[in-house]
Formats: C-alpha cells, structure tokens, sequence
C-alpha cells in the first residue's frame, strides 16, 4: 500500500490535484482511498458528482459518536472511498482535531484492512503544520509528501513552511517530501521561481499543470477534468503524475 498526503497553502489547488491523482489512479485499475483533511470538508466533492459524504467531526456533533465503517465515507468514481474529516463549529474548536479524531476512527474500523487499498492519498492543508495537520507526517499515515504550490509568494512561503515541519521529523524515520507539484497561476517567471525553489531543496518538480478552463468546467458539472475528459492534454498530466506517483 503506498501513502501519499499532498500538502499546500489554502486555495492553491493542493484538492484539485489530489481528486484528480484519485481519479486517474482509479482509471489505472487501483483501489484507491481519499481523505480529505481540511475543515471545509469539499476534497472529494468532485469524485462524488456534487454529492458530499458527511463529514466525520459533523457526524459526531450529530450522534454524539461517531460513524461505523458504514457511514465513515462513500465510493465515488472509479470506486475510490471517499472520506472528509471535517472540522469544528466555525468559531469553536481546534480544526486540526478533527484530522486527528477521524484518523484514530479510522484505525478503530480497521478502515484500511477491510478495504485494502492500493493507494491512499492525503489532502491535507498546509496553510499551518502543526497539531492535526502535522499527524499524516509525524503519526506514519503517510510515507511520501508532495506539496502543490504555484510562484506565488505567499504559497511558496506556505510550501517552505511544510518542508521544515517535515525536516522536525526527519531524524524519527516519518515521511519525506519526495517533490513539488507546480499548478500555475501564471504569474510572471513562474516556472523559474518555481525551480529556484525547488532546486534549493534539493527536490524535483514532478509536475507542472497549466492554468486550464476545462477543469473548472468540469468541477462545474461536479467531477474532475480526468473523468469527464480524459484525452484533455491537463488530464493526461495528471495521468503522467499518478503513473509517477507509483513508479517512485
């Protein structure tokens, strides 16, 4: 079973990426596993046409506790399970607790020895790595990271802040980030700053997707661009991705 979470800042696209890897993962004959662990619970929104499964933290605040193997997620395209940690009532609580409380439910379900997945992929928010945010690094739910940003300077400040989180760890034997995945806001010398950036950390980029209207058309019809058009040159990019992903 490989363990893959992507992290980025908020708004980066870190969701986009990571439905899309499910999606063309799924298409390549894999069982794969999503969970989304961000508070605003829409990671695997685009796997499952529009129609979210309830988040975690939401169920517990509804029955007090929390869901059977049952109820903890759904398929959605391509059968890839579909979970959402969700967060706390806005303006209570720490967010970061509910990555943690899903994950402990999920170990409580044996979620992974019943489904038994080829791939389990992360989305994870990196806006601040630490407490809940930090557990698919430090609590050995992920083996490699992969961080989206774009040359924007508040992402790349995002992204440096991930790596050190990481290096914290790095002597206990937790996950490594193994690349960058460059998703363009075409601003000026991206590609450059980019490089520079990863370069300095001695990391690869591993992809680089072009700003495209045929994704948000397609999230606009409620599913990624690799489902709804395969062929689309941004589609065979994510394709290229998830056959690395794999070959790493």
């Amino acid at each position: 079973m490989r363990k893959f979470a992507i992290y980025g800042k908020g708004g980066i696209g870190k969701s986009t990426t990571t439905a899309n890897l499910s999606a063309a993962l799924s298409m390549m004959g894999k069982k794969v596993v999503q969970v989304g662990c961000d508070p605003k619970a829409d990671s695997t929104l685009n796997l499952l046409h529009g129609k979210p499964v309830m988040p975690v933290m939401d169920y517990y605040r509804k029955y007090t506790e929390g869901p059977d193997f049952e109820h903890i997620g759904k398929e959605g395209f391509g059968g890839v399970f579909c979970i959402e940690t969700g967060g706390p009532t806005p303006g209570l609580g720490c967010a970061g607790r509910g990555i943690i409380a899903t994950f402990d439910l999920m170990d409580e379900q044996e979620v992974f020895q019943k489904l038994q997945p080829d791939v389990v992929l992360y989305d994870v928010l990196g806006d601040v790595v630490c407490g809940g945010f930090s557990a698919p690094i430090r609590d050995g739910y992920a083996d490699e990271i992969f961080i989206v940003t774009s040359g924007e300077k508040m992402a790349l400040y995002a992204a440096a802040n991930i790596i050190k989180a990481v290096e914290n760890f790095k002597s206990r034997g937790y996950a490594q980030v193994k690349g960058i995945i460059l998703n363009r806001r075409n601003v000026d010398d991206e590609y450059e700053l980019v490089k520079a950036f990863a370069d300095e950390h001695g990391l690869p980029i591993v992809a680089d997707i072009p700003r495209s209207k045929d994704i948000q058309y397609y999230e606009n019809k409620g599913m990624t661009v690799v489902e709804g058009n395969p062929d689309l040159a941004v589609s065979q990019i994510y394709q290229d991705l998830a056959r690395k992903l794999l070959q790493a």
